[in-house]
């Protein structure tokens, strides 16, 4: 039997943040001790009235809940190896099973992403929550921990409500619980009216974890100055190429896929993927830039050479074949070129000018729309501070980690929901196995 008992304010595993992560380390802590036929409370607890924000917005609502191939260059944050070390643990077939086996079958789109046959991330989320009570986990929301201290005996919560399963409305009474193990999985500062406002960090914090120096907003879209050309051009979608190079013009990363110009800016896959890189970059190189090719794979003296080459035919004639109309229009305005015109009637650096914002248009960022829109923080506690075979920390016992409060955070394609899965896994059965009779002391 566990020791806590039947007292309601002690548990054996207290999970704190029911979103992905969380949800993942709790199934697998109770699947754990029911496999050693051992009794354990385990409490996962959340301040959100109703649980898995995020896993109902993932994928425009249809939940992308994995890549048909991950590793550890789809991330960044702490280093590769640790990364993979996790990752390994519960890759993409486990997780595949794991979801089959709840009835929710995922297919593979032509972008490698798997997402439910449903087309609904409330299948995902519906079965993750049947799995958790059916492993004998008590979920305990709206409560939200809002402190927690370490001791001897294990780890002293405070809470904002009852910790019965799904709280009354209305339970505010402020609640001590003791756990004899923890898992954080508060998720960073990404979407923080889910409840990943940043509060967990601080947690680790005072249970005497850092954190990273920088804390950034992941998979964001990024601004442009109001009266930047491409803002005109809002709705308009094209597959593109984000460059970021360093102050010196050297080639950092770069990301080709789906761009979106908006009234503010940029947004689309190929933005998101490249934002936490810029922004990143920028704290130690100022210099640091953004560009964007609108021709993919054809460079500038090829555009330029394009040009020359039509002798006779206009320059819009001549772009049309590489990019929309629109987009053709728009560029030849910003470059100050009437479309009509020979490449031969241009003075050369008008020419050059052209085919330079057409396959590198230089972008003056001037910020990102904040944690509200991004879906991943950049940043976190280390992964150098935990276990990687348990996701324990290293420096307190008891205390495991799980999710985005990790500093690791992939790029757009399901891979942060593999990095929560997997993590999620370790963490939740390692914390109860720890506690099963065979467990050594």
């Amino acid at each position: 039997m566990s020791e806590s008992g039947s007292d309601p304010s002690h548990c054996d595993v207290a999970i704190v943040g029911a979103g992905a992560a969380g949800l993942f380390a709790a199934i697998w802590a109770g699947r754990a001790a029911q496999e050693a036929g051992t009794s354990l409370r385990i409490v996962a607890f959340d301040g959100a009235r109703r649980l898995g924000a995020k896993i109902l917005v993932a994928g425009g609502g249809r939940c992308n809940v994995t890549h048909w191939r991950v590793d550890d260059s789809d991330y960044a944050g702490s280093t590769p190896p640790a990364i993979r070390n996790v990752l390994r643990r519960f890759d993409v077939e486990p997780t595949v099973q794991f979801f089959s086996e709840l009835g929710v079958e995922l297919k593979r789109e032509d972008t490698g992403k798997l997402f439910p046959v449903t087309d609904d991330a409330h299948s995902v989320l519906n079965a993750l929550l049947a799995a958790a009570r059916d492993s004998g986990v008590q979920l305990s929301h709206p409560n939200r921990v809002t402190s927690i201290t370490a001791s001897a005996t294990g780890f002293h919560l405070t809470t904002t409500g009852s910790t019965g399963d799904s709280a009354a409305p209305g339970a505010s009474a402020a609640t001590e619980i003791i756990a004899r193990r923890l898992i954080l999985c508060t998720g960073g500062k990404a979407l923080p009216k889910s409840g990943s406002d940043g509060a967990g960090l601080d947690m680790a914090r005072s249970l005497g974890h850092s954190v990273t120096e920088h804390l950034v907003p992941a998979l964001v879209p990024l601004r442009l100055p109001a009266d930047h050309w491409i803002t005109e051009l809002s709705g308009l979608t094209v597959p593109a190429e984000l460059t970021l190079r360093s102050g010196t013009g050297k080639k950092l990363v770069s990301f080709t896929d789906s761009t979106l110009c908006t009234h503010f800016g940029l947004s689309g896959p190929s933005v998101l993927n490249v934002s936490r890189y810029l922004l990143m970059a920028q704290f130690n190189d100022p210099g640091a830039r953004l560009e964007l090719s609108w021709t993919p794979g054809t460079d500038v003296d090829a555009i330029d050479r394009a040009l020359i080459d039509a002798k006779g035919r206009g320059v819009g004639s001549v772009l049309r074949a590489h990019i929309p109309e629109r987009l053709m229009r728009a560029v030849c305005a910003a470059a100050d070129v009437d479309p009509a015109a020979t490449a031969q009637q241009l003075p050369r650096e008008r020419r050059r000018a052209l085919a330079q914002l057409v396959a590198g248009t230089p972008l003056p960022i001037s910020g990102d729309r904040g944690f509200t829109f991004a879906e991943a923080t950049a940043g976190g506690v280390p992964l150098a501070e935990v276990r990687l075979q348990t996701m324990e920390s290293r420096t307190v016992p008891g205390l495991y980690l799980a999710g985005e409060v990790c500093d690791v955070d992939g790029r757009i394609g399901g891979f942060n929901f593999q990095w929560a899965w997997a993590s999620g896994f370790v963490a939740g059965t390692s914390a109860a196995q720890s506690l099963l009779p065979s467990a050594a002391e």
